[in-house]
């Protein structure tokens, strides 16, 4: 479906210029003012530095409001000199944030001390009206005929000072995220989807702002640790290396795969070096560090090489000799793994493999699929993607469910304390419990 009838343009910067960024008290105290005088909703964004340094906090925040220039703010330096976030807060009052993609940006702003009263998330209205490509400029592209000029997304928000095209790009993020709330909602409502989405905005939230439960084994988020399968050894190394990684990437403020890469990880658990010699052999254990990207990136990397090369190879020969050397019943019950849903909580025991479900549990396969198929239709029918419909691992759960009586009000209430927002449930629920049985 055509999106629009005119030629699309680039913004390559903001109307009224590139501001510079906001790291003084005194700056800080005449945005707020200019803010308290705004009005409407507050377009908002934030960069960080994951890639470079150790955690996700944010670096530069974004902020635009009509009636007021764009705002680049530097979290960072303004905290340490003790400003008064609350000021903000109260000059905003219980304006609308818009957010695009608020999952990623609302927990750092929650650590700040900003407080969200409502929420509009573009990225997610985008695919709850079944547009195919939701990154902002490609979401702005079909609403508002405009393409994003944007170079930098992979840049080191922590170094300063930001140069101009640093600070061009993070200001686009901002431009016209006014102007795109106003059409994407006029699109939710012509659809019948507005109240869809108001309840899905403040589902995320309460997501958002709710207290995070870090993962009992965020090891296992190494890349390609599914070859080691059921290798009891190599995951006791791949603990054993991502613990002594992470320390030492906290310690020296640097991104823990600048000090060792997730497929040095991987190659030492599946090679498990005895002695030194093999240890010596596998390179990536006794070099440092190096990623190779455009030329402005390795610049940005070796920025982080001094702090590399304060950690030696011997710190990773004694860890792997520490993993090796575990008794192997006290290694299996470390590595023995915990099935959890997103927030951290343990979760309902239901397979991802469907050849699991087809070979050992018929029946409940031949649930789920009717279930799939159900709202497949629905998914066709509304225009809404199927993950948008409906968790896929709320329904899994759902199908594998035993001594289970599958009426209207059960389905309704184990979707609701699964987190199934009122219209999911009053959309699916009735025919659920026909299909489903």
């Amino acid at each position: 479906m055509k999106e629009h009838d005119y030629e699309v343009r680039l913004l390559d910067k903001p109307a009224e210029g590139v501001p510079d960024v906001i790291s003084t008290r005194q700056d800080f105290d005449t945005l707020v003012h200019l803010y308290a005088a705004a009005t409407g909703p507050l377009a908002a964004d934030a960069e960080r530095a994951s890639g470079f340094r150790y955690g996700h906090r944010d670096y530069l925040i974004q902020f635009k409001r009509t009636g007021a220039p764009i705002a680049l703010l530097d979290p960072i330096a303004l905290g340490e000199q003790r400003v008064d976030w609350n000021a903000f807060n109260e000059a905003i009052g219980d304006a609308t944030w818009i957010i695009h993609d608020s999952t990623q940006d609302i927990p750092g702003f929650k650590d700040i001390g900003l407080k969200i009263s409502a929420l509009f998330d573009t990225e997610y209205a985008a695919r709850l009206l079944g547009m195919k490509r939701f990154g902002l400029s490609a979401v702005t592209e079909q609403c508002l005929g405009l393409t994003l000029a944007k170079e930098h997304s992979a840049a080191d928000w922590s170094y300063r000072p930001l140069d101009r095209d640093l600070r061009n790009y993070a200001a686009l993020d901002v431009e016209v995220l006014i102007e795109l709330m106003d059409v994407l909602e006029g699109k939710l409502k012509k659809t019948g989807k507005w109240q869809w989405a108001c309840q899905d905005f403040e589902y995320l939230l309460a997501r958002g702002l709710a207290d995070r439960h870090p993962s009992p084994q965020p090891w296992r988020k190494v890349s390609h640790i599914t070859k080691l399968a059921h290798d009891i050894r190599g995951l006791s190394i791949v603990r054993e290396l991502w613990i002594q990684r992470e320390r030492l990437a906290q310690d020296l403020d640097i991104a823990p795969t600048l000090l060792l890469s997730d497929r040095a990880i991987i190659e030492a658990a599946t090679r498990k070096p005895k002695n030194n010699k093999e240890f010596e052999k596998i390179r990536l254990l006794n070099e440092r560090v190096r990623i190779k990207t455009d030329d402005e990136r390795e610049k940005m990397f070796e920025r982080y090489a001094a702090v590399q090369r304060q950690v030696k190879p011997k710190v990773w020969r004694e860890t792997i000799k520490r993993a090796l050397s575990m008794p192997y019943q006290v290694a299996a019950q470390l590595v023995q793994p915990i099935d959890t849903d997103n927030d951290g909580e343990e979760a309902i025991s239901a397979p991802r493999s469907m050849k699991y479900w087809r070979e050992h549990q018929p029946a409940r396969y031949e649930r789920l699929i009717r279930a799939r198929d159900f709202i497949g239709k629905v998914s066709q029918d509304t225009h809404t993607p199927v993950e948008i419909l409906l968790k896929p691992a709320y329904l899994r759960r759902l199908c594998w469910q035993d001594e289970f009586d599958f009426t209207e009000e059960n389905i309704s209430r184990f979707l609701a304390a699964h987190g199934a927002r009122e219209w999911q449930i009053n959309l699916l629920a009735p025919s659920l419990s026909k299909v489903i049985i």
